[in-house]
């Protein structure tokens, strides 16, 4: 069996020590991470935030966690308030691309000093997104980047951060917010993000359309890009797509004529 690692065992220990047969919510603030450390003797990083991130974005909780979970849902750890937050039993936790669905081409508008020194990291992400108008593409509406890494403070969440904002304008003249998220290759989207977006919308842009997006490099130069709704359930996937950038010379007329296939049948 594999030994657990310090973030797992101070989670674990928080978890098992609060949890009753049946919750589906648990309750604990940042200072029982200190607390519990220095209980079990371990050394904690100088940014106490790390812990919690880690299994957001990185790490699976311990089986011990897991297995407590009612059927066919998982834990996901929310923010409730400044340095609080709260195990919480949900369908959606992280959100993975389908490797099933189909591959849009779009040519590679990159400029080629970017392709040259981009990394499979977040901004390389973002700069291949915006470079390419891939949030115009994928949703039909004309937008503008307005800001890349808001961070702010929302009531019963505390601090928040999106990784780049875009604002958009229909043909019916409706204005929209799309609050976006990126991960690289390695890191994982997880719900929580994208219930925070719809939060930091409804306090800053309240008068504007909120249409949070996910985005991850599936590939070096293919993209997934997810769009979200809420419902009773809360934050749910309400369209997957795929785009591959492709020097332009790749791209064929038989793509076009698949592509016009696709609208004949929509």
């Amino acid at each position: 069996m594999a030994k657990k690692n310090r973030y797992e065992q101070i989670m674990e220990r928080i978890f098992l020590s609060k949890f009753k047969k049946g919750d589906t919510q648990v309750q604990f603030e940042r200072k029982e991470i200190i607390q519990v450390a220095s209980e079990l003797g371990i050394e904690l990083p100088k940014n106490l935030g790390d812990v919690v991130y880690s299994f957001r974005y990185r790490s699976d909780l311990p089986k011990e966690i897991g297995k407590r979970a009612p059927k066919g849902k998982n834990w996901i750890i929310r923010p409730t308030g400044r340095a609080r937050y709260c195990f919480v039993a949900t369908g959606l936790t992280d959100v993975v691309p389908n490797g099933s669905l189909t591959e849009t081409k779009i040519p590679n508008a990159t400029p080629g000093v970017i392709e040259m020194y981009a990394l499979s990291d977040e901004q390389a992400l973002l700069a291949k997104i915006r470079y390419n108008r891939l949030i115009d593409i994928f949703t039909g509406v004309t937008c503008y980047s307005l800001q890349s890494h808001l961070r702010t403070s929302v009531p019963d969440m505390g601090q928040v951060e999106t990784d780049e904002l875009y604002v958009g304008v229909d043909r019916k003249g409706l204005h929209y917010i799309f609050p976006v998220q990126a991960k690289g290759h390695k890191d994982r989207l997880n719900i929580v993000q994208i219930e925070q977006d719809f939060a930091l919308c409804a306090k800053k842009f309240p008068s504007l359309i909120c249409r949070p997006i996910a985005a991850q490099f599936m590939e070096n130069d293919l993209i997934s890009l997810f769009e979200f709704e809420t419902d009773s359930k809360g934050a749910a996937i309400a369209l997957e797509r795929h785009y591959r950038l492709v020097p332009s010379e790749e791209f064929s007329d038989e793509d076009l004529t698949r592509y016009k296939q696709r609208l004949d049948n929509s």
